[in-house]
């Protein structure tokens, strides 16, 4: 099946938490928590000498301070920039110099503050001050260094970042080497140094520009922006253009400062493990992480939407329609079967939007459905993302796609296309968790997500209980014209006639 490549659209479809069916696996793994709050799960697999290792922080996207939106994801590029220890040639000279270039920082920020009132001359001079400070931070630090050690300790799958909901930091290791993982971490998480924050913020301006160039990316953020009014889900997941070039390291420190905290961490251990060693060790290095109140959650609810809602996009280039509609949490009831009913209508060779939309139509050229965009944590999108065939008009395909929903909602699909869809997602499942590295991820984000790792070996039980019933449910529920948000392309000479405000096809 021809699909888009939506890059971190796709990180964010936990689907069915694509882990679940291993067998005994789950009587393999235990879970211990840090007198500090700190949680740590281990999962014993012994067929090599190799141990995976995952940290998950609660504090993403979604947590972005207003004004400094981009935020998190600026913290996870320097996450292995190194630490008071690891990374700096003369420690208290560097400290000397970053405290000095982020008091220079602050001063430019208030001059600029004042408006009509700043004075230029005042402004270039404070420019020049921070600009000389940077300059001697960066004599004095080594910011490949951390990366170098656990290269040299036989790290490998390295992989660090952040997403909707939390930083994530995770590698593999010989298993001889876990006291030197714990020594690692404890070091990250205790004494962070936001080494190389000017050249990274400068790298995120320049990924954002060009996120804006991206036909796809511009047609998926308009869709987020279009469809909440309130969420911070409607902020692109690299922050405003106008908010990051003027991210601090200062409030960098302070959002690592209100996120460090031992009850908001989960780790996971996947391998070549013994559980005794690795609560001795986490006792030893983590133990002696400080409590500290847990940060705060995001209050803001999204209000019910009240209609349809169609938004163009004028640019030259590709024709794209993007549709997606209001659904619940994976916290709900319903969320499973919605992500059996994305598995009915996008994977395989049966798949329903697919053969439909694609091959016996011909209204669009390619086709992806995602059944939770951008992050399944809160209200979100169940998405059909498309590339209209030559010679349609976004009225078209609303109306195919409205056609192919309302036969949906109209009748219940056989049992051997819910079956069959099962299969497929169990399968998926497995192959997903085959690696340690996988194991390890999928362990600390249901941890995190859920409250309990156990919920990722019985969510697939859950499926086996659905039912040709719940599909017919959740479509007739969610999947309507009253939930909908169109965003589509349009371009000079292109065939454009709109959705009539109704929605149709009820």
């Amino acid at each position: 099946m021809k699909v888009f490549q939506l890059g971190y659209l796709l990180l964010a479809v936990t689907g069915i938490a694509a882990g679940q069916g291993t067998g005994n696996v789950d009587r393999k793994a235990t879970e211990f928590t840090l007198s500090n709050g700190l949680r740590v799960i281990v999962l014993e697999r012994h067929q090599a000498p190799i141990i995976s290792f995952q940290t998950f922080v609660g504090g993403g996207f979604v947590n972005d301070p207003a004004g400094q939106t981009g935020l998190a994801r600026l913290l996870g590029r320097v996450a292995f920039k190194g630490t008071e220890t690891t990374g700096s040639r003369n420690w208290s000279e560097e400290k000397k110099a970053l405290d000095a270039a982020d008091e220079a920082w602050a001063r430019m920020q208030s001059e600029r503050n004042k408006g009509p009132r700043m004075v230029p001359e005042t402004f270039d001079s404070l420019r020049a001050q921070w600009r000389l400070a940077e300059d001697a931070a960066q004599r004095q630090g080594n910011p490949e260094e951390y990366s170098r050690i656990l290269m040299e300790n036989g790290a490998t799958g390295v992989h660090l970042g952040a997403n909707w909901y939390g930083l994530q930091a995770a590698y593999s290791l010989p298993s001889n080497r876990m006291e030197f993982w714990f020594q690692m971490e404890a070091e990250r998480l205790m004494h962070p140094v936001l080494r190389d924050f000017e050249k990274e913020r400068a790298a995120a301006v320049e990924e954002s520009a060009k996120q804006q160039a991206n036909p796809q990316t511009r047609v998926l953020d308009t869709l987020l922006a279009s469809a909440f009014t309130a969420h911070p889900y409607r902020v692109p997941a690299v922050g405003w253009p106008s908010d990051l070039p003027e991210l601090s390291r200062r409030e960098g420190r302070a959002f690592l400062e209100e996120r460090f905290v031992p009850g908001n961490i989960v780790m996971a251990l996947v391998g070549d493990v013994n559980p005794a060693e690795a609560k001795r060790l986490a006792e030893k290095y983590l133990g002696p992480m400080p409590p500290k109140p847990m940060p705060p959650v995001v209050r803001t609810v999204e209000p019910p939407q009240q209609g349809p809602r169609l938004v163009q996009l004028d640019q030259t280039g590709q024709f794209l329609v993007a549709i997606g509609y209001k659904r619940p949490s994976y916290f709900d009831k319903d969320d499973i079967a919605l992500d059996l009913l994305r598995g009915i209508l996008a994977e395989g060779t049966s798949a329903i939007a697919y053969r439909d939309l694609v091959q016996e139509k011909k209204i669009a050229a390619a086709l992806q459905v995602v059944s939770s965009y951008p992050d399944g944590h809160d209200v979100s999108l169940f998405v059909f993302f498309l590339a209209p065939a030559p010679g349609q008009s976004v009225d078209q395909v609303q109306r195919a796609v409205d056609e192919l929903l309302g036969r949906i909602r109209s009748q219940k699909l056989p049992d051997s296309v819910i079956e069959q869809a099962k299969a497929q997602a169990q399968a998926a499942a497995y192959q997903r968790l085959a690696t340690n590295a996988n194991l390890a991820e999928m362990l600390a984000l249901h941890a995190a997500v859920y409250g309990d790792w156990k919920k990722l070996f019985t969510l697939i039980d859950d499926m086996e209980k659905l039912t040709a019933d719940d599909v017919l449910r959740v479509a007739q529920r969610y999947l309507i014209p009253a939930n909908r948000t169109t965003v589509f392309t349009a371009y000079p000479g292109m065939p454009v006639r709109a959705p009539r405000a109704s929605g149709g096809g009820q």
